[in-house]
């Protein structure tokens, strides 16, 4: 089985700085996307940030310019640099990872975390 634990959420003022982890494990034999989303109650999960297995990366524009994803293939984790947060960064943020178990002839699955709170508030 595969398993993504996140860890760095808490509570911070405004325009505080937190950093999020996320680490794979399990049998995986290949991750492809690697990404960071988040949901408040009442509403739908929403994308934040993601990295390819290309490197390449894309941002909610909501938080473009304030938060950076970075990625470290060998050790299968995610981080999420998260500044100048605002209240509406509050959330709980889900770790999401596209990989396959196992073999190459695996089919590509998602996966996500348990979620981590971040609550921005003064």
């Amino acid at each position: 089985q595969v398993q993504l634990v996140e860890s760095g959420g808490g509570l911070v003022q405004p325009g505080g700085s937190l950093r999020l982890s996320c680490a794979a494990s399990g049998s995986i034999f290949s991750i492809n996307n690697m990404g960071w989303y988040r949901q408040v109650p009442g509403k739908q999960r929403e994308l934040v940030a993601v990295t390819t297995s290309g490197s390449t990366i894309n941002y909610a524009d909501s938080v473009k310019g304030r938060f950076t994803i970075s990625r470290d293939n060998a050790k299968k984790t995610v981080y999420l640099q998260m500044n100048s947060l605002k209240p509406e960064d509050s959330a709980v943020y889900y770790c999401s990872a596209v990989l396959k178990i196992r073999t190459s002839y695996s089919p590509l699955t998602t996966h996500w975390g348990q979620g981590t709170q971040v609550t921005v508030s003064s």
